[in-house]
Order: C-alpha cells, then sequence, then structure tokens
C-alpha cells in the first residue's frame, strides 16, 4: 500500500530556474529517504507558497519524512507549514493514469 503526503507552506522565492538551483542539493538528499517512492515539488509565485507531493511505500516512512522536513523547513525559518497523509487507492489511480515505480 502506498501513502501520499501532502506539504505546502509561504514561501517567497525564488520560483523556477533559481528556485532549481538553490533546491538541487536538497532534492538529491530527499531522493534517498527511506521509502519514497517519488516527491513532485510545487510552486506558486502568485500565491507565495511552495511545498510537495510525496509518495511513500509505507505510512511509517511517510510519517517520519513530514517530522523531518517540518524541522529542516523550520530551521530555514520558514512557518506556518501544514502536512497530511493519505492512503491511496492504488486500483482507482492506476485507472486515471497514475503511475506507482
Amino acid at each position: 500500500m502506498k501513502y501520499l503526503l501532502q506539504m505546502d507552506f509561504p514561501y517567497t522565492g525564488p520560483f523556477g530556474d533559481e528556485f532549481y538551483k538553490q533546491m538541487k542539493e536538497l532534492a538529491e538528499d530527499i531522493a534517498n529517504e527511506n521509502g519514497l517512492v517519488y516527491k513532485l515539488w510545487t510552486e506558486n509565485e502568485e500565491t507565495q507558497e511552495a511545498g510537495g507531493i510525496y509518495v511513500f511505500d509505507n505510512l511509517d516512512d511517510a510519517n517520519r519524512y513530514l517530522e523531518k522536513h517540518t524541522k529542516r523547513l523550520e530551521s530555514f525559518g520558514i512557518t506556518g507549514i501544514r502536512g497530511k497523509t493519505f492512503k491511496i487507492n492504488e486500483a482507482l489511480s492506476k485507472i486515471t493514469k497514475a503511475v506507482f515505480y
């Protein structure tokens, strides 16, 4: 069973290519998280928000990562962090073109 972790927070930038340059090293670190299937990075310059959608292969790793990443973001001075976990209905998700690696 797969689990989705949704995280978002207020973020004033940078966005786009500059966001990539500043976060590449962090992305490489996140890629090695236990239980991580993948992460989608999210950003919205208009609403000044950023975050991510993560898929984990178990709830324990999703919850552990939520706690770890919340602390990391807080150490960067970010507040207003929201995080939720959901069980993924894989059968329905596959019908609607979800891909699980």
